[in-house]
């Protein structure tokens, strides 16, 4: 690996305020890549997306503070090239020494990027014969650095394979998917149906028991004709949901009871009531008491765990016990040996306020990609690589 450059896709999508990086996870979860090419000596380009810039530059999303923290965390300076196309870039790129690493600026200020232009993914693929793709999660978008780069750069006759968080990623969802070990239960929270209708039909014939929560359990409940006062509801979806409900049986399970707030706000006065007792100008904030118990013994017999969404408004300590409370469950069915599988940003930040990121199997960085993955769905970042076995180029 010594001598030898290589092109490095990684997800370093992270939140910035003020150029100081304020959630590392993504970043934390690509140092085992970044860190094996460093010690092995390779000239590391590394490329990622921040934000939608809508193909143009934007000083607000920079990768240039990530560079920085990218240095700080390996103990050397990561060289931050602005020019990531130009010759000027190239210039930089072809100057590394071993074990030295380059930051490229944006892949998305670039129009090329979100429509997988093969220009620039050629002028990309120009600079290696190794291109490691390790960014799970963007593994669902056909991008110029992603599906267009490993496919340029096997054109010439070079390899585009997994890295390790990308291995790690397909290993424990795929275990999940394709060999459970039972009873098997999905929960799914978050604000709308429609976006996991795909994931719910998917996952139906597989799972044991499918968990539903959040603002998502709403449009269930008014397919159901019960009242939501002014809860969020897909009103274009109450149909589709009153499907699932008759398709599912008994292996779609609801909310039994709810917080419920007059207005969503940190000192707003909360109760609990039943599912049919919502009054008309409440709002659903949060799964009940009653719920919590009822989805935490479910949690707790199971063996195997897949978790995408917050059971509410989490983001509010007064409307997070729900989803902490789940989170508690998984951590405890983990530590007694089951499966525990968490996708999406919001269930991560979920976790981590839970204080059991450490206890659970796996917190996947990726939220659209898992869940396409769930869906039975193909991942173009995956199907465009020569070799998903990572230790191969090691």
């Amino acid at each position: 690996m010594r001598g030898r450059t290589v092109l490095v896709r990684t997800d370093l999508n992270v939140r910035i305020e003020s150029g100081r990086v304020l959630d590392v996870q993504r970043i934390e979860a690509s140092m085992p890549t970044l860190t094996t090419l460093h010690e092995a000596g390779a000239r590391t380009v590394v490329l990622s997306h921040m934000g939608r810039p809508q193909g143009r530059p934007s000083p607000d999303l920079s990768l240039a503070s990530v560079a920085a923290y990218l240095g700080d965390r390996l103990g050397r300076p990561v060289l931050f090239v602005r020019d990531a196309v130009g010759q000027g870039g190239e210039n930089a790129i072809f100057a590394l020494g071993d074990g030295e690493i380059a930051l490229l600026e944006n892949t998305r200020f670039h129009p090329g990027e979100t429509v997988n232009d093969p220009e620039l993914a050629a002028t990309w693929s120009g600079l290696t014969d190794l291109f490691v793709n390790d960014a799970f999660g963007a593994a669902h978008r056909a991008h110029a650095s992603t599906v267009g780069l490993a496919r340029a750069v096997t054109a010439r006759g070079g390899d585009a394979v997994a890295g390790l968080l990308m291995a790690r990623e397909l290993e424990f969802l795929g275990e999940a998917l394709e060999s459970p070990e039972r009873p098997f239960v999905a929960i799914l929270g978050g604000a709308k149906i429609s976006g996991k209708i795909d994931v719910v039909e998917a996952l139906l014939p597989r799972v044991d028991c499918l968990l539903i929560g959040g603002a998502m359990a709403n449009t269930f409940f008014r397919a159901m004709q019960l009242a939501t006062g002014e809860s969020l509801v897909e009103e274009n979806r109450i149909d589709m949901a009153g499907e699932l409900v008759e398709a599912a049986g008994d292996k779609l399970t609801l909310p039994v009871d709810c917080v419920v707030a007059r207005d969503i706000s940190p000192d707003a006065q909360t109760r609990v009531v039943a599912r049919a007792e919502v009054g008309d100008m409440d709002r659903i904030v949060d799964i009940g008491p009653e719920t919590r118990a009822l989805y935490r013994s479910i949690v707790s017999s199971a063996r195997t765990v897949v978790w995408n969404g917050p059971m509410g408004v989490f983001e509010i300590p007064a409307f997070a016990a729900g989803t902490v409370e789940v989170a508690r469950a998984l951590a405890d069915a983990c530590d007694e040996g089951a499966l525990g599988v968490l996708g999406g940003g919001q269930t991560a930040s979920a976790a981590a306020q839970a204080g059991v990121v450490e206890r659970l199997s796996h917190v996947s960085t990726g939220g659209g990609a898992s869940l396409a993955l769930l869906a039975g769905a193909a991942l173009p970042g995956v199907e465009s690589l020569s070799d998903r076995e990572y230790d191969r180029w090691l």
